[in-house]
């Protein structure tokens, strides 16, 4: 069994990660972290694991990877879809991968450093997310504000009676808007729909921004 950190302020794409990798045969995840302090933290405590981390959580990665080599873990990290990544290899990075690519490739990139081998993207920049994520932008047009703040709970992994207390509203409300949410985004479930969102950083973007307004906001009533 594969121990794995996950280093990502983006709240809903480590989410999202998660419930991917945990689904996989061999995966546990371990830690979850949102900033270098937590980080830091986990890698100590379980040492020899496959650490996923974002480009953005720390500035100055040599330090960070001299932390995780002295740990015996190894590194994948998630870069920008348009940042250079060939110095995080040179630094002791064992996979690379891009934000925006798609799940099977995410898994397959674990799987890969899982065996001990090295796992980088094909090419060094790919198409921008403004590019590439028509299907995202199109399905944020379709969400309503209080659908996006479903949403957003959904990526919380908060349950409908979870969610219905936090709105002030019924189960059956909660599994209304659900059902419309599925439809809009082509997905039969709850995991479908978090990788969707993992994977279309545009709507990502959208439903954090309907989390942050939450409580001052939005507000689905019955």
């Amino acid at each position: 069994m594969h121990r794995i950190i996950i280093g990502d302020s983006h709240s809903i794409y480590r989410a999202g990660l998660a419930k991917l990798l945990s689904n996989e045969n061999g995966f546990r995840i371990v830690a979850q972290c949102q900033d270098r302090s937590q980080l830091c933290r986990a890698v100590e405590a379980y040492r020899g694991a496959i650490i996923i981390v974002a480009s953005t959580i720390e500035s100055d990665f040599s330090r960070l990877m001299g932390m995780i080599r002295a740990a015996k873990s190894r590194v994948i990290v998630i870069a920008e879809n348009i940042e250079p990544f060939r110095h995080y290899i040179t630094l002791g990075a064992i996979g690379v991968i891009f934000r925006g690519t798609t799940a099977a490739v995410f898994v397959e990139c674990v799987r890969h450093v899982a065996a001990g081998d090295s796992a980088v993207p094909p090419v060094e920049v790919p198409p921008t997310p403004d590019q590439e994520d028509l299907v995202g932008s199109n399905v944020e047009a379709l969400l309503t504000p209080k659908e996006l703040t479903l949403l957003w709970l959904i990526t919380q992994s908060m349950k409908n009676r979870e969610i219905a207390i936090q709105l002030n509203t019924t189960e059956q409300v909660v599994k209304n808007y659900l059902r419309v949410i599925f439809d809009k985004a082509g997905v039969s479930d709850r995991l479908e729909l978090a990788l969707f969102v993992l994977h279309h950083r545009i709507l990502a973007a959208a439903v954090a921004r309907a989390g942050a307004d939450l409580e001052t906001k939005y507000a689905i009533v019955a």
